[in-house]
């Protein structure tokens, strides 16, 4: 029997609803082009959202100092040896220093021994936390007073790398040297650096900018 009016008024509304995507037939979000994810339109991108983002990522850079320190703390006893810890967040990492005399054991040659144990206290924060670790580890002040010398060097290097308009190789470094040399290189004009070599012997070379 043929439906009233009504009813089949009713039926176009259904009808025309389904195919514009409505209750009935939700939308399902399409990849893009490129293949990435759509980004969700339900996401929530707040300046709330934002601050409580970043209060959280400081919580988790200060459990990573105490998971560190507690490691620390461990294998101070093991050696023997004392020291005060100290933990800070500095930009996006986590900070643990380690205050005392006698550390120079911990640092080694060339801070050697200072970057295999700051390894290992990155991965005691990556076996608890399931999330790798940029932490950054000092002992008895090196990293600080290393800092500063190779602050002084780089800009020398600079200078007479400007003035001879050629290259200039320094002697093999750990990964925060070079880093600390890049990072001032980058800030004066007419140089710029690049690392060759591979471990223990990379380096950073000096050269004229183009």
């Amino acid at each position: 029997m043929t439906g009233s009016a009504p009813d089949l008024a009713a039926d176009i509304e259904v009808a025309e609803v389904e195919q514009a995507g409505g209750p009935s037939a939700p939308a399902t979000s399409q990849p893009n082009l490129d293949g990435s994810e759509p980004v969700r339109s339900d996401q929530d991108h707040s300046p709330a959202s934002a601050v409580a983002s970043s209060r959280q990522r400081i919580v988790d850079l200060e459990q990573e100092g105490e998971i560190a320190a507690d490691y620390l703390e461990a294998l101070l006893d093991i050696v023997d040896m004392d020291g005060d810890l100290d933990l800070d967040v500095e930009g996006e990492r986590a900070v643990v220093a380690v205050v005392g005399d006698g550390l120079d054991l911990l640092v080694g040659t060339r801070g050697e021994t200072l970057e295999a144990l700051q390894e290992l206290t990155r991965l005691a924060v990556l076996q608890k936390t399931g999330v790798r670790s940029r932490l950054m580890l000092d002992v008895g002040g090196h990293r600080a007073r290393r800092r500063a010398e190779l602050r002084d060097l780089a800009a020398e290097v600079a200078e007479r790398v400007k003035a001879a308009a050629r290259p200039e190789k320094l002697k093999p470094m750990t990964p925060f040297e070079r880093k600390v040399v890049h990072d001032l290189i980058a800030t004066i004009d007419g140089v710029v650096s690049e690392s060759e070599g591979e471990e223990p012997q990379r380096r950073v070379v000096v050269l004229p900018a183009s």
